[in-house]
Parts: C-alpha cells; structure tokens; sequence
C-alpha cells in the first residue's frame, strides 16, 4: 500500500493522507479545514479508483477561491501517478 502525503494550497486544510493501494483509495485522512464535509468526502472516496476521484473532483471551486478540499486531493493523486 503506498500513502500519499500532501500539503494543500489555497484551502483552509492543512494536511492531506491518502492510503492507495491497486489504483484503489482505501482511506483518505485531511487534517483542518471543513470537518463534516470532509469526512463525508472521505467516507465516499474510500473504495474509489484513483482515475475517478480524479476526474469526479478536480476543477471544483470553494467560493471565490481558484480551488476547493476536493480539487486538492485531486491534486495529490495527480501529483502520486
């Protein structure tokens, strides 16, 4: 299994994990930020492929904000291939 480790940009969250393994996401941690939304998020990656998530979350928006949680945890599996 390979974890991913990410450091976010532009959001309110700070630290972002995510356990892969087979192109399959089997957990998703993300310290800070939003904590319903985000275990909610987590909670439905988990058993996700890779290329899925990827293209389910990347270009999301938060607000005014040029990126969202969801778009930098599309960022880390990006960055990850």
């Amino acid at each position: 299994m390979e974890t991913i480790q990410y450091n976010p940009r532009g959001v309110c969250s700070k630290k972002m994990e995510i356990d892969v393994e087979g192109g399959v996401i089997q957990a998703v941690r993300v310290m800070g930020g939003c904590s319903g939304n985000l275990q909610g998020i987590c909670s439905l990656l988990k058993g996700m492929t890779v290329e899925e998530a990827v293209g389910r979350m990347e270009g999301i928006r938060c607000g005014m904000k040029p990126t969202s949680c969801p778009d930098q945890l599309a960022q880390a599996l990006k960055a990850a291939r």
